[in-house]
């Protein structure tokens, strides 16, 4: 771990240790765009804003977002991991960093959804997310690029030339996406099958921090996207009268944002820089 990660971790346990909860054996169960740990052995995960806080500010505003969304969820009985109800859920802050406290969810840690669950259950939750009240960004996880990109450009971490291709290849998506005027409506925001789980009782979906409001292709781009199988059948599962054509600017855009998360990431984990090297390149292709 690095001296972030260390922090999120003394961060979580801290706070935990303000409201009452004492922790003396932490798991991380994660470390990338944010920080896992799992209070153990109490039934709590904090969530702590490690990369996201770095090129979201305020970032709590993004953690509040999540925490409402899967309590709206929650409450209307959809299967979703809740806020934790035996802690004050947050947004807490601490030493600089922003945290969540989440109900553990007992899970089988190796199981990937399959295109046959993911697709049918996505489907379901896009309709459940219809009944949420909250304001929500336009397509922000796509919106955000220019800012991650100027936060970027500041720490030096992807060269003039790549800065620039990255940089018109937003400008063009984001007019194709436009031009489509398809129908909005709250979505996931990073609909891919690690952000669903399967626990005793089904699947839960997880991690609300990217929801925003747009065309359900943004998630179904996603899912196809990242699904590991043939594209055309993970559409079908999904079902409804997109097809693999209007998808393809959707798909662009994440491929892009895929890039300039890497980069972002590849700042704080040098595992990263492969993947994001490889995105890079398919951006390099498009658009340079």
């Amino acid at each position: 771990m690095d001296h972030l990660s260390r922090r999120a971790v003394a961060a979580a346990i801290a706070v935990a240790d303000e409201l009452g909860l004492r922790c003396d054996d932490p798991e991380v169960l994660a470390d990338g765009s944010n920080g896992l740990v799992h209070l153990k052995p109490a039934p709590i995960v904090a969530r702590v804003a490690t990369t996201t806080g770095l090129v979201r500010k305020p970032v709590q505003e993004w953690l509040a977002l999540d925490l409402d969304l899967a309590g709206h969820l929650a409450a209307r009985n959809f299967p979703v991991v809740p806020p934790s109800p035996e802690l004050p859920p947050g947004p807490h802050l601490h030493d600089g960093l922003a945290l969540t406290f989440w109900e553990f969810a007992e899970h089988e840690a190796s199981y990937v959804a399959t295109v046959a669950e993911v697709g049918p259950f996505l489907h379901e939750l896009h309709g459940a997310l219809r009944t949420y009240p909250g304001k929500l960004r336009n397509l922000s996880p796509f919106s955000e690029i220019p800012r991650w990109l100027d936060e970027v450009e500041r720490w030096d971490a992807v060269s003039d030339d790549d800065l620039a291709l990255l940089r018109r290849g937003y400008f063009k998506i984001a007019a194709e996406i436009d031009a489509l005027v398809l129908p909005k409506q709250p979505l996931h925001g990073d609909a891919h099958k690690k952000n669903i789980l399967k626990t005793s009782h089904g699947l839960v979906s997880t991690d609300f921090e990217d929801a925003c409001r747009g065309s359900i292709a943004w998630d179904v781009a996603c899912f196809v996207r990242t699904s590991g199988e043939d594209r055309e059948t993970a559409l079908k599962s999904y079902g409804g009268d997109l097809n693999l054509e209007q998808l393809q600017p959707f798909i662009e855009a994440r491929d892009l944002q895929g890039a300039v998360w890497g980069a972002i990431l590849s700042t704080r984990f040098e595992d990263r820089k492969e993947r994001a090297a490889e995105w890079m390149a398919i951006c390099r292709a498009r658009y340079g």
